[in-house]
């Protein structure tokens, strides 16, 4: 399957009777007043919604108790989510088994872990490794990604993936390359015949009990 974009990614997968965990909450290429800001379609979407990132403006999220500045890796809540939604997190981290460990921590056990990430084999790196030594990286990127070694990662951190899907667009705020709007629309075409080299990794999974 292939989302349009993370509005309906959270639509799909994000209940009302969810409790929430939003990892990296602040970023994600869009500001907190957009009505695309992924945290404020999961506040729409599920009952409570909690968040953690290393930093955040504090005047702009409340009830201030479900808010964490800290890493990824290190989150602490004295409650456990029903999800966690780690939108375009992992590939920046230091420390990825650290922060499944504490996701395995949080996470009930019929719950479910969300993450987004870069796919490796997108068409956007695999037309820049044809025109350049190597693709175009976000400079704070630690690791690429794919379904096989993301899904060895998280067996190897007692999760089982329950399913592989792709999305269409991260609908940033900063403004695309001519050479990305092209791809974009390749990316819309090439959907048509199979999803592989989409842009973006959707993996589900939910804990080994």
């Amino acid at each position: 399957m292939v989302y349009k974009d993370k509005k309906h990614l959270i639509k799909a997968l994000i209940q009302k009777e969810d409790t929430v965990l939003d990892v990296g909450f602040w970023g994600q290429g869009v500001l907190y007043d957009s009505q695309d800001w992924p945290h404020r379609l999961l506040k729409e979407a599920g009952s409570q919604v909690y968040g953690v990132d290393l930093m955040y403006d504090e005047t702009k999220v409340f009830p201030a108790d479900h808010y964490q500045k800290t890493s990824a890796e290190n989150a602490h809540f004295p409650i456990q989510f029903t999800k966690i939604f780690a939108g375009d997190v992992i590939e920046h981290l230091s420390n990825p088994g650290q922060f499944l460990d504490a996701c395995y921590r949080l996470l009930g056990d019929t719950g479910s872990l969300i993450i987004t990430t870069p796919n490796t084999f997108n068409l956007f790196n695999i037309a820049e490794k044809i025109t350049k030594r190597e693709p175009t990286v976000n400079s704070d990127h630690t690791f690429y990604f794919n379904s096989k070694t993301l899904a060895c990662l998280l067996r190897k951190n007692n999760f089982e993936v329950v399913s592989v899907d792709y999305l269409y667009t991260l609908d940033t705020d900063f403004k695309p390359s001519w050479k990305k709007r092209f791809l974009d629309i390749l990316y819309f075409l090439v959907s048509f015949i199979t999803d592989k080299f989409t842009e973006t990794l959707v993996i589900v999974a939910r804990k080994k009990i």
